[in-house]
């Protein structure tokens, strides 16, 4: 049905074409927020096509969430319905994250067994601010590596291992702050894992494995094997010169990074290297890798530790699985070019 401009509408037509009711037509009336274009001589409200506009306006606005001082702005154009529509999106915004967190808690309480002093900690931990969240952390890793006598470098490290949880963050990534936040602050936990980095870094070769220069070794023996995942990948054949090339390279690098961690400066390397070499090329093909399980109480939680601040982070979770056989298809192609170099 069209609509003319010149012609004056009952509120019947009025609530049929808006989708308000007679009801809500008049209360927006009687509040001042859309007056009826005139009266009939019976007394009955008549509309004009501004009104039903208007109305259709104040219909989106209200299902929007804005209150009527807020519209009555609007339309005496004291307001623009841009800064309107950026205070309600502000408000609808810190709404869902509350909803969010809502909805972690009670996830996580549906799955175990909460008292209800536990349910005030599970909100107050969705709550926390960045700056509590850090102090968090920063209380864990300073009981965890307090007195271990190792490189600064090694505990600093340690401390930027955290979460930083995004402003809008996930379901998923609020459960992982949820266990990571109760994780840190469990006792057991704690000493746990306290006690695994004190006798892991404690040792002299433990010292030694997190100092500066051997962690900068480390980075470079583990680029030279990226370099040759990314070869094997790319399909560079196992009997040609390139593939050659970097099995040998491997094999040198070995022998000097192992003979490194052991505190040795002045050995036969050509020995090292011939056995890194044999080993390289004595690699079981037909063998499957190992699947991946930390045998220490303390290794597995620093596993879950790393795996849950890569979910809050939204970054790629650890998998020593996967690593382990893409490092076995890599270990069986340079083995491969090894063999066929004798």
């Amino acid at each position: 049905m069209g609509v003319n401009e010149q012609e004056l509408y009952s509120i019947g037509d009025v609530a049929r074409r808006t989708g308000l009711s007679v009801s809500a037509i008049r209360f927006y009336a009687d509040e001042g927020v859309v007056a009826p274009a005139g009266l009939t001589e019976g007394g009955f409200r008549r509309y004009d096509v501004l009104a039903i506009a208007r109305l259709e306006l104040v219909r989106t606005l209200r299902d929007l969430g804005a209150g009527l001082d807020d519209i009555r702005r609007v339309l005496a154009e004291e307001t623009s319905l841009r800064d309107l529509a950026v205070t309600h999106l502000r408000l609808v915004e810190d709404q869902l994250r509350q909803f969010r967190a809502r909805r972690a808690v009670l996830r996580t309480i549906t799955r175990q067994d909460t008292t209800a002093e536990q349910v005030s900690l599970l909100h107050k931990l969705v709550s926390m601010s960045d700056d509590d969240r850090d102090q968090l952390v920063d209380r864990f890793w300073d009981f965890v590596t307090d007195g271990l006598d190792v490189h600064r470098s090694y505990v600093e490290r340690l401390h930027s291992l955290r979460p930083r949880l995004p402003e809008e963050p996930s379901t998923e990534q609020l459960e992982a702050w949820i266990e990571l936040a109760e994780f840190v602050r469990d006792e057991e936990s704690r000493a746990a894992l306290r006690d695994f980095i004190h006798r892991t870094f404690g040792t002299e070769q433990g010292r030694l494995m997190v100092t500066p220069e051997m962690t900068a070794r480390v980075e470079r023996h583990r680029k030279l094997l990226l370099e040759a995942r990314a070869s094997q990948q790319a399909g560079v054949a196992a009997d040609s010169p390139q593939a050659r090339d970097l099995a040998e390279r491997v094999a040198a690098d070995s022998a000097e990074l192992f003979a490194a961690m052991r505190g040795e400066h002045d050995v036969d390397v050509d020995v090292d290297v011939d056995k890194a070499r044999r080993t390289i090329a004595d690699f079981d093909r037909n063998g499957k890798p190992p699947q991946w399980q930390p045998k220490a109480t303390g290794l597995k939680l620093l596993t879950r530790y790393h795996s849950l601040v890569a979910t809050i982070n939204g970054t790629a979770k650890p998998d020593p699985n996967s690593d382990r056989v893409r490092a076995a298809a890599v270990r069986e192609w340079m083995g491969a070019a090894l063999r066929q170099k004798s």
